[in-house]
């Protein structure tokens, strides 16, 4: 049914609550803001830097959402890498997806440097024909342009690339991409808060979405009607 399958990286393929959270509130503090708490930085995982800054304390000036993007990728050279984990499914899965010659990519507002650091360490790059990183585009998710970008790399067709994620932005992403979305609730978004999205499938983790290409879609229970 799908021949390319993008994925979000942050709470999609990996775990990095804990140094996002970490360099949310270094960058705060260094700018006099108060702190978050930590659940309130999680809720911003995906966001560019200037969107986290204006959705946590408030402020649509360039200028501070400037200073903020630039502690925050201070204190990040020092945790993103060493703190980030991989989801527990995602080792195993990679190379199933791979070996039944699905196209894998990954589209994030994440710096690409980083992921590829990640999955260097995890020894898992090279299961991946594209990696779309904060420094490839111009414009942010929900903007489609890291999708766009993706898919015209791997000269992917519109019905048969399926855009992984565990977010609401990741979900107005693919719609604007004109591609289908699933979702996946290892984040901090609701099965709920995907309903409006219209999702072809909301799973628990990747864990379930090898079973789930098996299947006829139309035909499971995860599928939102």
């Amino acid at each position: 049914m799908y021949h390319t399958l993008l994925f979000d990286f942050d709470y999609t393929l990996a775990d990095s609550a804990r140094p996002c959270a970490e360099c949310i509130n270094f960058a705060l503090r260094q700018m006099g803001v108060s702190e978050v708490p930590f659940e309130a930085a999680c809720r911003t995982i995906g966001l560019s830097l200037p969107d986290i800054f204006e959705k946590l304390a408030g402020s649509k000036d360039p200028g501070q959402k400037e200073v903020f993007a630039r502690w925050f990728l201070i204190k990040a050279e020092e945790v993103m890498v060493d703190w980030t984990r991989m989801m527990a499914p995602v080792p195993a899965l990679l190379p199933i997806l791979q070996h039944k010659g699905t196209r894998l990519g990954i589209v994030s507002t994440k710096y690409r440097h980083r992921m590829v650091s990640i999955l260097n360490r995890e020894k898992l790059t090279s299961y991946f024909d594209i990696i779309i990183g904060a420094e490839d585009v111009k414009q942010f998710k929900p903007h489609p342009e890291g999708i766009q970008k993706a898919m015209q790399a791997l000269k992917a067709a519109d019905a048969t690339t399926l855009y992984i994620g565990d977010s609401l932005t990741d979900a107005l992403s693919a719609a604007r991409a004109g591609i289908d979305f699933m979702a996946v609730l290892t984040g901090t978004t609701t099965a709920d808060e995907f309903r409006v999205h219209r999702p072809i499938a909301v799973l628990p983790h990747l864990g379930e979405l090898t079973a789930w290409l098996e299947q006829d879609a139309g035909h499971l229970s995860t599928v939102l009607k």
